[in-house]
Parts: structure tokens; C-alpha cells; sequence
């Protein structure tokens, strides 16, 4: 079951940042009163009405020449793709117009392309913060996408009704049946690192295209092969290419469809260049697929073309080691996509991971284990001369694996515990190429299981390099 995507669009400074940084939660979106401003799609998650769902804040939608900077011919070809694409890629769309300045021919411009896209659209009159605007907003049922809805972003009047009815317009939840459950796997990575090659290479026949030119796959692929009797599902995707060189239109979007590549999938493949090295990049998408906690397994593409001596394995895993310790419970495979070096390994690593982040802990064993750890290791309080006991433990879920410890308070548990518990789970039981949630909670509270304020979960961090836009 994936998140819903809903795109912000409109012409330039109608308030589509203002929107989209309230529906997330925080200022993401830079805001200022000059048009145009955004020029990068920029994303994050929401929840309304029990559905949550990616937003995407994108550039304004600029006709006629209101850039002076650019011949209008570039403009609109640009502007005109980016929305065609974020149409495409959405599962509902809100079309924020500005009702003080009232019903513009850049408006019916973009109203055009929404009305040609089969997409809900849910068409929003912002900066309507007064009765009289409110009344002036039936001006925008001329341009035939239903409703008018009278809202302000800035003061948070009548967003909850845009939200309504976008929300109402998504497609029911689909949970897939357990008797069809069966793995997924995302290939990912920048561009040009060998994605359709190795794709190609695992079903044996030309399915994705191949060139030497980054980029060439635009939209994610979902190819189904059977391994050893049982379905698997292979998903390639574009690439992501560092954040000042993602280009708008297309490609920028390829970002939001490896996200959502991630999101579905069970194991993610992330794929490094062995001749260009490890880039800041690289952990960047390792960070996406630790957020999304999925599994993980490193590909080292291109093996082959490397020269190499007694000790360049040795040397290269280190070094994999040392910049992705975020996820140092991923395995490593060297492979060549090209002369199909160790690909017939991939899938069985993958499968592994998969069963690894099914497997269960029963409760008696798991308890042993933690009397065993607290043995070994009495629990480290956050505060000095506090008392701090761990009672008992249960593991209420899987992909990921989940674990609960009970404590007098579980905010006295410092993170490091966290750490050594979760290096004992490995130690124990394996849960190779998974993340492993650990989460203290104060015994009082048991009774609720599901997460709550005032619990302390410990999980792995990617490391800092900036961050991914576009």
C-alpha cells in the first residue's frame, strides 16, 4: 500500500508554499512576495481524515513571458512539461488560484492542462481571509473543475475543507491479501551506475532500456519473475543525481519516484559505482531507505573493470563499511552488471533479507535474552543517580522488526542501550540487511501499544551530507 501523492500547482505566488509548509508542519518552502520563487519541486508527508500522503510544492506555472530572464518559448515549454509531469505522477491534484486578484488568463492557461489530465482535482481560492472575498471566490466555477473552496494558507481558514475533499477523492486503501504477499525489490542508486543493466541481466532479456547516457530511465518498472517456485517483483527506477543538478521538468520528478519505488518495496538494492567510488550521494539514497526502514543490501556494480590486487577487496569493503555505518547491517555483494559477475547471487541475498525482516522472536526467549543483557550490561540511565529497570520485553510487529522494552520510565534510557540491545538482537538471532526498531516505554502505559507521546524509540541516523531537493 503506497501514500497517495497530491501536487500543489498554480501560477506563481498564490500561496502554494504557505499551503504546502502548514500541511506539513514546518517552513520547508521558502516564502517570500516574489513570483516565482520555488523553482525546485519540493515534497514531504500529511495526514488528514485518517489517509496520509505525500504533498509536492511545485513551481509556479509561468505563460505569456512573466519571466523576463527567459525567451517565452523556453518558458513554456518548460513550464508547461513540469506540469504535465506532476499531473502524471499525482493521484490528486489542487489548483490554488489567488482570489484577490481574482481570475487571471494564466489561470485558464493552467485549467486547460488540468481539465485534459484524468485526475481529481480539487480547485482551491486562496487569500480569501474576509466575507467579501469568500463571496468573490464563485468567480473561479468559470473555469469548469467543480467547486470553488474559499480558503486562507496564512491564517488557516477553510484549508480543513480543501483537505476534505481531496482526500474523499483518493482511491480506498488497498491492503494486498497475505496469501498474495511476496517480494519486492527496489534497484536504486544514481544515474548511470548500472540499474537497467543489472535488471536486464537478472530476468534475461532486454526489459529496461540501456544507454551510457544518466537518466535514461524516467519512470519506475515493475517486471515479475519467479525465483525457485516463489513471485518476485523487480522495480527499477531512475536515478537521483545530486540536488544542483536535477533539472526541472522530468527528471526532477524521478526523485519523488524512487521515494515511492523505496516505499513499496520490501529490499532495496542500492547500487555504487566501483570505478567513481563512493559519493556523498550514494548515502544520501542510503538515508531514504533507512527512513523508509527497508531492507538493504550494497551492490558494488562494475567490479570487473577495476584493477585489482590481493588486496583491493579487502580495501573497498572497508571503505564501504566506513562510509555507510549508518547501515552497517547491510551485506555487500561485488558484482558486474555488464558480464553478469555474481548477479545470480542477488536475489537469493534478497530473499534472505526479506525472510530476515519476518522473522519473530518468541516472548519467553526474548525475555531470557534481555535478562541476559541486563546481566551482562546493566541499562544506562540519561540522568546521574536516577533509577532505571528494564522488566520485560515483546516484539508487536515485523518488516521491520519491532522490539518493545518496559521500563519504570522509559525516558530515562539512554540511547546507547538502544545501541547495545539492538548489536545483542544481531549477535542472537541475525536480522541481517534489516533495521531493527527499538522502542522503551514506561511499564504504566503497556496497556496501549501502539506508538505513543512519551515513548523513546532508539533507530539508526544516516549520516549528514546535506539533503536531496528537486
Amino acid at each position: 500500500m503506497t501514500k497517495p501523492i497530491v501536487a500543489l500547482v498554480g501560477r506563481p505566488n498564490v500561496g502554494k508554499s504557505t499551503f504546502f509548509n502548514r500541511l506539513i508542519g514546518e517552513r520547508r518552502a521558502i516564502v517570500e512576495d516574489i513570483p516565482g520563487t520555488t523553482r525546485d519541486r519540493i515534497y514531504g508527508d500529511s495526514f488528514w481524515n485518517g489517509r496520509e500522503f505525500t504533498v509536492v510544492d511545485t513551481a509556479g506555472l509561468l505563460f505569456g513571458g512573466e519571466d523576463p530572464s527567459l525567451p517565452f518559448s523556453e518558458i513554456s515549454r518548460r513550464t508547461r512539461e513540469q506540469a504535465r509531469v506532476a499531473i502524471a505522477e499525482a493521484d490528486g491534484v489542487i489548483f490554488m488560484v489567488d482570489g484577490r486578484e481574482g481570475m487571471t488568463t494564466a489561470d485558464n492557461e493552467v485549467a486547460d492542462i488540468l481539465r485534459g489530465a484524468a485526475k481529481p482535482v480539487v480547485l482551491a481560492v486562496n487569500k480569501c481571509d474576509s466575507t467579501e472575498r469568500n463571496l468573490d471566490a464563485v468567480e473561479f466555477y468559470a473555469l469548469n473543475l467543480g467547486e470553488p473552496i474559499p480558503m486562507s494558507a496564512f491564517h488557516s481558514l477553510g484549508t480543513g475543507d480543501v483537505l476534505d475533499h481531496m482526500v474523499e477523492a483518493f482511491e480506498p486503501n488497498e491492503i494486498e491479501e497475505e496469501a498474495e504477499r511476496h517480494l519486492h525489490i527496489a534497484i536504486v542508486g544514481r544515474p548511470n551506475v548500472g540499474k537497467s543493466s543489472l535488471l536486464n541481466k537478472l530476468i534475461g532479456q532486454e526489459r529496461s532500456v540501456v544507454s551510457a547516457v544518466p537518466g535514461t530511465t524516467r519512470d519506475s518498472i515493475d517486471t515479475d519473475i519467479t525465483f525457485y517456485g516463489h513471485r518476485v517483483t523487480l522495480i527499477d527506477t531512475a536515478g537521483i543525481r545530486r540536488a544542483g543538478r536535477i533539472e526541472q521538468g522530468i527528471e526532477q520528478y524521478s526523485v519523488l519516484r524512487t521515494m515511492r519505488a523505496i516505499e513499496r518495496c520490501d529490499v532495496a538494492l542500492l547500487l555504487i559505482d566501483a570505478e567513481e567510488g563512493i559519493t556523498a550521494q550514494d548515502t544520501h539514497i542510503a538515508g531514504m531507505i533507512l527512513d523508509a526502514k527497508k531492507g538493504i543490501a550494497i551492490m558494488v556494480n562494475k567490479w570487473d573493470v577495476l584493477e585489482k590486487d590481493n588486496e583491493t577487496h579487502k580495501a573497498f569493503e572497508e571503505k564501504v563499511r566506513g562510509e555507510f555505518k549508518f547501515v552497517d547491517y547491510a551485506p555487500i555483494l561485488f558484482i558486474s552488471a555488464l558480464s553478469g559477475q555474481r548477479v545470480s547471487r542477488v536475489i537469493q541475498l534478497a530473499q534472505e533479507i526479506y525472510d530476515q525482516r519476518q522473522k519473530r522472536v518468541p516472548t519467553g526467549e526474548l525475555n531470557n535474552f534481555l535478562r541476559q543483557a541486563v546481566l551482562d550490561q546493566p541499562p544506562m540511565a540519561v540522568r546521574k543517580g536516577a533509577h532505571l529497570r528494564l522488566y520485560y520485553a515483546v516484539q508487536p510487529q515485523i518488516e521491520p522488526p519491532v522490539f518493545l522494552f518496559f521500563a519504570n520510565d522509559g525516558d530515562l534510557v539512554h540511547w546507547s542501550y538502544g545501541r547495545y540491545l539492538e548489536n545483542r538482537l544481531r549477535e542472537n538471532y541475525g536480522f541481517g540487511g534489516t533495521p531493527i526498531v527499538i522502542v522503551f516505554r514506561s511499564r504504566e502505559t503497556e496497556r496501549d501499544l501502539p506508538k505513543k507521546k512519551g515513548d523513546r524509540e532508539t533507530t539508526r541516523k544516516p549520516a549528514k551530507h546535506g539533503s536531496i531537493k528537486g
